[in-house]
């Protein structure tokens, strides 16, 4: 039986992105509704995530892009993509995205490897643009688009149909650096997702991509700590 994993975690976690038009195609309904098969094809209009999956596949020898060792590990960190070398995986990563990259994008160079992780939460932090605007003035925006991109994680403590309550974690900035906060209640959308009071979940653009066993939420706190370390270097110049 052919394993279907890979293309439907894709298709959760990058769902609510592709709703509000950010990412991918537009009006993307295969990853709501479409067979494996239309989801890859779907994938592969992620000028984002594909890539990503794309250099990962080539570097650890997994032959499918949306093999599900590869998609979990882009998602929320650890696994295959963990292992792999920074300063290679940038140099791969930006022969396929740099030619794509307009003035807006001219960080993309090599010194990207100081930070670089074959995960979602170092494209969020790093190759994004956000980062690079806090300390100018307007930092809400920027902050509110780098904590709604990241994949947070928290547990459910109310639900009312598809209305969720999780405690989670926002991101905050205090001037200088990047951190997360103490735990607070936030409200979810849970729609297509099976988590009661007690789950651990995923959230990405306000929405539930799915329940969470303890080693990924472990993969995913220890990924996001260590990209705010890294990050929180080059804003503070001590790179």
């Amino acid at each position: 039986m052919t394993d279907t994993r890979g293309a439907e975690m894709f298709a959760k976690y990058a769902y609510a992105p592709n709703a509000l038009g950010y990412c991918g195609p537009p009006e993307a309904t295969a990853l709501r509704h479409g067979s494996p098969e239309e989801i890859r094809a779907v994938a592969r209009r992620f000028s984002g995530a594909w890539p990503y999956l794309q250099v990962m596949s080539g570097m650890t020898g997994i032959a499918d892009p949306l093999d599900h060792r590869l998609v979990e590990s882009y998602w929320l960190g650890g696994g295959v993509g963990a292992q792999l070398d920074a300063d290679e995986f940038t140099a791969a990563l930006l022969a396929v995205i740099g030619p794509l990259a307009g003035p807006y994008w001219a960080h993309l160079t090599t010194d990207l490897a100081a930070e670089a992780a074959a995960n979602h939460c170092f494209h969020v932090l790093a190759v994004y643009p956000w980062s690079r605007l806090l300390g100018k003035g307007m930092d809400e925006q920027p902050v509110h688009v780098l904590d709604s991109c990241r994949i947070g994680w928290g547990t459910v403590v109310g639900r009312e149909g598809d209305d969720v309550s999780v405690l989670s974690s926002r991101l905050m900035w205090d001037g200088h650096l990047l951190r997360l906060s103490e735990p607070t209640r936030q409200q979810a959308v849970g729609e297509g997702v099976d988590a009661v009071p007690g789950d651990q979940v995923a959230v990405h653009w306000g929405r539930l991509c799915g329940r969470l066993e303890p080693a990924q939420v472990r993969d995913l706190e220890v990924t996001t700590q260590h990209q705010l370390l890294v990050t929180n270097r080059r804003l503070s110049g001590d790179q």
